[in-house]
């Protein structure tokens, strides 16, 4: 997560409370999504940006998981995503942002 939206997404949280706040992403790569999802949760894993030590705890999904998915209309998706869903190992995606989640967010 690039140090400019490490700031917006401080300076929402604030603006409006971690509890109104829910990170959607939509990267191509499992790997980045889950740092991206680490970095909204428990703070910057590589100690580079605003967010280093803070920890939001931030939901985050990825748009490709089920319970995104399900709230989309499915003609918008398909027209919006469903080129990237059939070409991206969406599984891992999923996998690496829930399994994040999962990890630093308690049940």
């Amino acid at each position: 997560m690039d140090l400019e939206n490490q700031k917006r997404v401080m300076s929402l949280t604030e603006q409006y409370g971690k509890d109104q706040i829910v990170v959607l992403l939509g990267g191509a790569d499992g790997e980045a999504s889950g740092l991206i999802a680490e970095t909204v949760i428990n703070g910057d894993p590589a100690f580079a940006g605003v967010l280093t030590g803070v920890q939001l705890g931030l939901p985050v999904y990825h748009v490709f998981e089920p319970e995104v998915k399900d709230e989309i209309d499915p003609s918008v998706f398909e027209q919006q995503l469903g080129m990237m869903e059939m070409v991206l190992d969406v599984d891992s995606i999923v996998e690496e942002v829930s399994s994040i989640r999962n990890q630093f967010l308690p049940q």
